[in-house]
């Protein structure tokens, strides 16, 4: 389903970066990267001149794993896919289906990138590169990651739509797992470029891709529900579920507290507001004396009589 196609001939695709771009952001990390070793290496081997032959090896071994290797993969796992290389050439690293990669992702990179790159001068790379349909080398094939342009013209870049707030509730607690990852691409490029396709082959495609997801995950589409409606509500229902692993059970700081993360507000509860702690008892102050108030009767009351006085 990652190389759908509607009936205008429109390809459902991000748009891969190519090899020169690529090329040109990796050759700007390992600049960096080396520059930055070489200057540890000065500042260890002042460190180290008193140790033998073997622990400076080892030392410098250490080293060199630590900035060529372990760097790298800190970096993309910690700007989700942004090295300074790819940053300044508009490129970032997704997953398959689009979404921001994680720490596996990047450790995969960057133990093939090693091989692929490093120790083969970039010729593995090239080579995969340009046989690859999306322009994906070995890395991001195992690692099942794709660099992709991140400077695009406005008009191509569409915001996905919001879940019905009532749709996304039916579907919390359903089982994603089965659904595959190019299905996923498919549906959030769908849902990035609706707005551009024909009405008809619009609303086709998204019974398509609605069937499918249905098929996978065992939910039904709702009687009367729009096939592009279930889609937004499944792909805002992973979202939120990344969301609640990445910054714990609570789910993203401001983010709706549902049954899925244990607590008992209900699926059409809102976001629950913060428990404030209650405020220290203040230490006892001496108070001023006051002189005493007298006492002042109130007027006597006169007679009721049942009638209003005269005005």
């Amino acid at each position: 389903m990652s190389g759908l196609v509607t009936g205008e001939a429109v390809a459902l695709g991000m748009d891969p970066a190519k090899l020169p771009s690529r090329a040109l952001a990796t050759t700007i990390d390992l600049v960096v990267y080396w520059t930055g070793f070489v200057g540890l290496m000065f500042v260890l081997a002042a460190a180290t001149s008193s140790l033998d032959d073997a622990a400076i090896a080892a030392v410098s071994v250490g080293a060199m794993l630590l900035i060529l290797v372990g760097v790298p993969i800190a970096v993309e796992t910690l700007t989700r896919g942004r090295s300074l290389g790819k940053m300044a050439c508009g490129l970032r690293v997704v997953r398959d289906d689009g979404g921001p990669i994680r720490f596996r992702h990047a450790l995969v990179r960057g133990a093939v990138g090693v091989i692929e790159i490093q120790l083969s001068l970039g010729v593995i790379a090239c080579i995969a590169s340009l046989v690859s349909a999306r322009g994906r080398r070995l890395g991001d094939v195992f690692g099942g990651a794709l660099v992709v342009r991140e400077r695009v013209p406005r008009q191509h870049t569409q915001l996905m739509p919001p879940a019905p707030p009532w749709l996304a509730a039916q579907l919390t607690g359903v089982d994603l797992s089965g659904v595959p990852e190019g299905l996923w691409l498919a549906v959030r490029q769908y849902l990035s470029r609706m707005w551009q396709l024909d009405p008809q082959v619009g609303w086709s495609m998204a019974e398509r891709l609605a069937t499918d997801v249905a098929n996978c995950t065992g939910a039904r589409v709702p009687q009367g529900a729009p096939p592009a409606a279930f889609l937004a509500a499944v792909v805002a229902e992973r979202q939120s579920r990344d969301a609640r692993r990445m910054f714990g059970a609570g789910g993203a700081p401001g983010g709706p507290v549902g049954p899925s993360t244990g607590s008992p507000a209900g699926p059409f509860s809102g976001p629950q507001p913060p428990v404030m702690p209650s405020p220290a008892p203040l230490p006892p102050t001496a108070t001023p004396t006051l002189p005493p108030v007298q006492q002042v009767r109130p007027a006597p009351e006169p007679p009721r009589t049942g009638f209003a006085p005269p005005a």
